[in-house]
């Protein structure tokens, strides 16, 4: 029987008999064919095996931030584009103080040293003095005598006015000095100084102003005003009050307690005293 011949009228079929150019040069070199995805781009990249990822967890995205829909206003129409999870920037730091000495805004120089030797000096004028009355120290008359004194000098009830003259000196005197409770201090002190300016000025008509006579209130005043200063300044930072805010930074608070103070003085004076120490001044008389 002969064998009937192939037939190759197939244009197809006789191409892909019909090794290529690529698989000779291959054939020739190695012994073997090797193939190419340029050959066969339709059966040469691998199948995949694992599904396209389409959801928000698998896309590694953040379900709680909004997508922008086709419309751009209408959360029910269907996602255009969805935002990408960023993690939260982090918190600025709440240390206000450390970014003002980073920044140079803390730098003070030597206002708080010389804001505690202001207290120091204050201070220790009312301590010396309150100390007089109490003790009888440094040449002072005592609680007796600091008694008799006011008696003599037209206070109504001298007992309480010897012991709030006392109290105001010694104690506000000490606290001025540690810098502790410090509005309060000086508001004291400057009640007290206020009160003894009114009763020097007041014992003969007239201003009374020079130092050189014995009803005199020029001390008086330049304690009073060192006293408005430091309710007003604060105590700065060498104080027991560094802490708080008005050993720096006082505002509103310092000036309620000025005012407090300058009206107990008032208050003391009248209750205590009474009449008036402006007479034969200007209009006051």
């Amino acid at each position: 029987m002969t064998e009937k011949p192939k037939d190759t009228s197939d244009p197809a079929a006789a191409r892909s008999s019909v090794p290529s150019t690529a698989e000779q040069s291959a054939v020739s070199s190695t012994g073997r064919g090797v193939s190419s995805p340029f050959d066969s781009p339709t059966e040469q990249f691998p199948k995949l095996t694992k599904d396209v990822p389409r959801t928000d967890d698998e896309l590694g995205l953040d379900p709680q931030v909004p997508s922008v829909g086709a419309s751009g206003t209408s959360p029910d129409a269907p996602p255009a584009y969805a935002y990408a999870s960023i993690p939260p920037a982090a918190n600025a730091p709440n240390d206000t103080g450390r970014l003002r000495r980073r920044n140079g805004e803390n730098r003070r120089g030597t206002l708080d040293f010389g804001l505690f030797l202001l207290r120091l000096v204050v201070g220790g004028i009312f301590i010396y003095h309150g100390l007089q009355k109490l003790t009888g120290w440094f040449n002072g008359p005592g609680l007796d005598g600091t008694r008799d004194m006011m008696e003599t000098g037209g206070w109504d009830h001298p007992t309480l006015a010897a012991i709030l003259v006392t109290i105001g000196e010694l104690g506000g005197g000490a606290l001025l000095v540690l810098g502790l409770a410090t509005p309060f201090a000086a508001g004291a002190v400057l009640a007290v100084i206020l009160d003894a300016w009114a009763w020097k000025q007041g014992m003969i008509p007239g201003f009374q102003f020079k130092a050189a006579v014995p009803t005199g209130v020029e001390l008086e005043s330049i304690l009073a005003g060192t006293a408005a200063v430091i309710i007003l300044t604060g105590p700065g930072r060498w104080a027991f009050d560094r802490n708080r805010g008005w050993a720096t930074r006082p505002f509103t608070g310092s000036f309620v307690v000025l005012v407090l103070a300058i009206a107990a003085a008032i208050a003391t004076y009248w209750y205590l005293h009474g009449g008036n120490p402006f007479t034969g001044i200007g209009p006051f008389d």
